[in-house]
């Protein structure tokens, strides 16, 4: 009986520990960068912006993130790199040379809402990866959020 119990109890730990680092979707991204433009909506600029700059708030769910630039490519807030607010990266490329930011800012100046994949370290692996993020206008910000892949 109490092997019984051993084993009932380690198959729903195994589970529950296996729900914790379930790889994370592209509906899990848009569905962030969508809570975040209803939130610009309903409170406006100044509520997402100091929201989205608060480390393990609404819009910092660990691994997944949003962030938001300005339509000049200026990063605006992001929940976990602080130091990063202010920089402008609209042409600083990822490390195999690709102009994503470049792309999702001109992309958004135009209204478009999109995906676009480019390669970033992560942080968990420590490897160089793909990463697909999702961006969408939100008045004069671009809202995103990025999952690797």
């Amino acid at each position: 009986m109490k092997f019984l119990r051993f084993t009932w109890l380690f198959a729903m730990l195994f589970a529950v520990s296996q729900l914790a680092f379930a790889a994370l979707t592209k509906d899990d991204a848009t569905g962030l960068v969508k809570k975040a433009t209803a939130a610009y909506k309903a409170n406006g600029k100044e509520k997402l912006v100091a929201d989205v700059n608060t480390a393990k708030g609404a819009f910092d769910k660990g691994e997944l993130y949003v962030f938001l630039y300005d339509l000049t490519g200026t990063l605006v807030a992001h929940p976990q790199k602080p130091e990063s607010v202010g920089k402008n990266n609209y042409q600083v490329p990822d490390d195999e040379g690709k102009l994503f930011r470049k792309e999702i800012i001109d992309n958004a100046k135009q209204g478009k809402s999109g995906w676009v994949d480019y390669k970033s370290k992560n942080p968990t692996t420590g490897k160089l990866e793909t990463k697909s993020a999702y961006y969408e206008p939100v008045g004069d910000l671009v809202a995103v959020a990025g999952i690797y892949k």
